[in-house]
């Protein structure tokens, strides 16, 4: 690998974001259930992770009484969380989504694509999937994991117990968002388990 290639390799941040994609009326909860199964086969639960058909309960009247239904936000829609590597160029920043996992969604049955420019996706703001949370009643997610670094970069860490240490990262769980950072203790190197926002590369 040349250095330049070490370079871009070593800049590239990862983060999750949400996107949309659209499928057959009525076909919502079957895309979903289908893609959780495909995602699992075929082992991209690291870039795929959840799969979500927006729904509200409403009151109906069904035989003159007034019950609770699920009805969904958004019909033909289903919102997918994905591993987006983040990129700024000279128009701005953007995103792009893992090809294997775009390539598996945008083939499976009932999929007509993904909500973007062209064939490619456009996540969702991070207030818009708040606001829907909060409609459906599911808890917000996290905040955005941003990591600027890669696995054999050197780090600094900075907070908790090996505060200020310096250690070099074994491995990246960009899912949970931690990193483990290998660290000088008593002259051995040791893993440690830490969040990917408590180091800094140096």
């Amino acid at each position: 690998m040349t250095e330049a290639n070490e370079k871009v390799e070593d800049e590239v941040a990862y983060e999750k974001k949400w996107y949309i994609i659209h499928t057959y009326s009525g076909y919502e909860k079957k895309v979903a259930a289908d893609l959780e199964k495909r995602i699992e086969s075929l082992d991209l639960t690291d870039r795929v992770f959840r799969i979500l058909v927006p729904e509200e309960e409403v009151l109906e009247e069904k035989r003159g009484k007034m019950v609770k239904v699920p009805r969904k936000l958004f019909p033909s829609y289903v919102m997918i969380e994905m591993l987006s590597v983040r990129e700024e160029n000279e128009l701005g920043l953007g995103y792009r989504v893992d090809s294997d996992a775009w390539y598996v969604i945008r083939n499976t049955n009932g999929v007509t694509g993904f909500v973007g420019v062209g064939s490619d996706p456009i996540p969702m703001e991070e207030e818009e999937v708040k606001n829907i949370f909060n409609i459906i009643g599911v808890k917000t997610p996290k905040e955005t994991i941003k990591i600027d670094f890669t696995e054999g970069d050197y780090v600094k860490i900075l907070k908790g117990s090996f505060k200020d240490q310096e250690g070099q990262v074994a491995e990246i769980d960009h899912e949970h968002g931690r990193a483990k950072v290998m660290v000088d203790i008593f002259g051995r190197m040791t893993p440690v388990e830490i969040e990917v926002d408590g180091v800094l590369k140096v």
